[in-house]
């Protein structure tokens, strides 16, 4: 016989992954023997790099597959310091630097040693599912400055200003943003640079794991770089996961403050302790291997943003803007809503549309609502291209199909 357990109040601060619901969806209509075109995740199909696979392999035949510092290995740190000095103009001590379990847990161990009860942290949307949550599960207020696509999804210097209290302890920015791709320039983050500066007590927490997946020319740029005067409360963090294609090494890096990181270690020294030996070592073949690899992938991805795009954009009913970078497109579904479907339900929600399109074709996007703006829908590029031509094909038909 079961016990009835208590679950803590915090678990009812946040609810599980959109993008993990869509897949488990997908999952379960592929048992059933349905054909699904997932236009869900943003994990990249290419291969890790030959040097992060060489790496691996020589790890095991030294056998060096022991514990690892919580703070990661001074092989990794160290190909994390020429990383932030070679792409950013970053300069980092070793002891400034802190490893994890992928960008997702150096975030997560961020906020929780440093923001309490009322704190607030300003969330730029539309935004990562995952940000919201993680500052609720820190014991703090997320605090939203969602940026429409009149504004090309980017926040404006003076709604940042009208965001900031004197309980804003954090601003996280996404750039290249997951979900919208849109890219901040340089001279965009000088201006929300120029507001920080103004605020002194406000910290900045750039998450960069889109760094390399950037198309038509843009310069990529993080806040630390642009402006020199924040470098000293700005935590920067990145990981090898999107741009070498290594989602299940599960590693993450980040560069800040000595305190600030050294408090992050500590947090994680109660929770998963060091990474993987294995994938660490695959980090640092990645950091330190061949380049070159990053402007291909980038220029592959572009040419199937662009098929996709041009797809969406030929649906009746949706509407979007050409991403600057990552792998998505955000694409408003605002013209389909109030329509019909063939069994005589309504179009009320993005929610309904996504589920229109899984029922009614086949295709798996993700709902906007879970992003912070709606009606929009996610649709990952990261996908072979027939399944993005056949799926934006299908896209229009169901489209056609509402009335």
């Amino acid at each position: 016989m079961e016990t009835v357990l208590e679950f803590a109040p915090r678990m009812s601060r946040f609810k599980p992954s959109p993008s993990q619901i869509a897949s488990a969806r997908v999952r379960d209509l592929q048992a059933k023997g349905r054909k699904i075109i997932k236009l869900t995740a943003g994990e990249p199909d290419f291969p890790a790099p030959d040097s992060a696979k060489q790496a691996v392999i020589e790890l095991m035949e030294r056998n060096e597959i022991q514990y690892t510092p919580v703070n990661g290995t001074l092989a990794l740190r160290q190909a994390v310091q020429a990383k932030f000095q070679r792409d950013n103009d970053l300069r980092y001590d070793l002891d400034q630097i802190a490893v994890g379990s992928g960008s997702k847990q150096v975030l997560f161990n961020a906020l929780m040693a440093t923001v309490s009860s009322g704190d607030e942290v300003i969330i730029p949307g539309p935004y990562w599912t995952s940000y919201p949550d993680m500052v609720k599960l820190a014991g703090g207020t997320p605090v939203f400055v969602v940026a429409g696509q009149n504004e090309k999804f980017k926040v404006r210097p003076e709604e940042l200003e009208a965001a900031i209290t004197p309980k804003s302890k954090w601003l996280m920015i996404c750039s290249p943003s997951n979900p919208t791709g849109a890219a901040y320039s340089w001279n965009e983050l000088q201006s929300l640079a120029d507001v920080l500066l103004r605020h002194p007590h406000v910290h900045v927490l750039t998450d960069d794991v889109y760094e390399h997946l950037i198309f038509d020319g843009h310069k990529f740029a993080t806040l630390a770089q642009v402006e020199p005067k924040l470098f000293g409360r700005t935590v920067t963090c990145n990981s090898v996961s999107k741009a070498y294609s290594m989602t299940g090494f599960r590693c993450g890096y980040a560069g800040g403050p000595k305190k600030i990181i050294d408090n992050m270690s500590n947090m994680q020294s109660q929770s998963t302790a060091g990474v993987s030996a294995i994938g660490q070592a695959a980090a640092v073949g990645a950091l330190n291997g061949p380049q070159d690899l990053l402007t291909d992938r980038a220029a592959n991805l572009q040419l199937r943003r662009d098929i996709l795009f041009e797809k969406l954009n030929a649906a009746p009913g949706l509407n979007c803007d050409l991403p600057d970078g990552a792998m998505y497109i955000f694409c408003s579904c605002a013209g389909t809503v109030g329509k019909k479907r063939s069994d005589g339900q309504v179009i009320e929600t993005d929610t309904d549309f996504t589920m229109y399109l899984l029922e009614s074709v086949g295709v798996a996007v993700v709902q906007g609502e879970a992003y912070g703006l709606s009606p929009y829908i996610r649709a990952s590029f990261v996908a072979p291209e027939v399944d993005l031509v056949r799926g934006g094909n299908l896209i229009q038909e169901a489209c056609a199909a509402l009335n």
